[in-house]
């Protein structure tokens, strides 16, 4: 799909790769079509970004689309079967720290269909290289679709963006049609994973009451901006404590749970 509508609140925003051009400067990767996309050449990305060099507007936004195609079909929870002799590696918070990144498969080594991941949330804001961190993550999400996973975390909304600086990274990279397209791939994350029925996987979690079964999450409209309360809101800003029982939270949205609760 080479043109996107994307509807918010304030206005629609239609990209039309086609009408974006190349400039005869621009040395980094590049896509003829979105199926050009494989592990080479997303490597050839992660070493272009290793310089602090930006993927060309035209390509960023191909893959933007594509990985928002893919996510748009699936539910809110996502089933991931790995066979019980393989792994799959779950990280956290990585917020625009793409060195980190770097050096998780560098030791780890790249996504394949061999080595799936689940990034859990939290993507970007905070460090200075969210673009960078974000569009790797999509370009492994289209090469690898069913062995590269991203759950959305509570920074992967426009009021957070707005504070903690993934807006303003990418107004000053792109521009504000990106970031409008960018928000509306986070509204397409899922909110929770399950690992071979056995380990649920989400940025915050649990619940201020019993009885949240896995369909109800399943079933959740995830497909907006975070509210003030509900499953949503309290899959992604939950977090532990030590204390059994449920808590007020300090962030103001969610809950405290504890041990007895999990």
């Amino acid at each position: 799909m080479l043109a996107m509508a994307i509807n918010h609140e304030e206005a629609a925003v239609v990209i039309d790769v086609n009408n974006i051009y190349v400039e005869a400067s621009y040395t980094g990767p590049r896509l003829e079509s979105i199926d050009d996309v494989t592990a080479e050449w997303v490597v050839s990305l992660m070493e272009w970004q290793r310089d602090q060099k930006t993927l060309h507007k035209k390509y960023a936004t191909m893959i933007i689309q594509k990985a928002t195609e893919l996510f748009e079909p699936l539910d809110t929870l996502v089933d991931i079967s790995i066979d019980e002799l393989e792994e799959i590696t779950v990280c956290g918070d990585i917020h625009g720290q793409y060195y980190d990144l770097m050096n998780i498969f560098k030791i780890n080594g790249n996504p394949s269909e061999e080595n799936p991941y689940l990034f859990n949330g939290d993507f970007i804001d905070r460090g200075s290289f969210s673009v960078e961190v974000i569009m790797l993550m999509l370009t492994w999400k289209v090469c690898f679709p069913q062995h590269f996973f991203m759950s959305r975390g509570n920074h992967e909304a426009k009021q957070l963006n707005k504070m903690y600086g993934f807006e303003g990274e990418v107004k000053a990279k792109y521009d504000m049609k990106t970031y409008e397209i960018f928000s509306q791939l986070f509204c397409h994350l899922p909110l929770c994973h399950v690992i071979n029925k056995k380990v649920m996987v989400c940025h915050g979690g649990l619940y201020s009451k019993d009885g949240v079964k896995l369909q109800d999450i399943r079933e959740t409209n995830r497909k907006r901006e975070p509210g003030d309360e509900g499953i949503m809101v309290e899959s992604l800003w939950s977090d532990p404590c030590d204390l059994n029982g449920r808590h007020p939270s300090k962030r103001g949205v969610g809950v405290m749970f504890g041990p007895d609760i999990a």
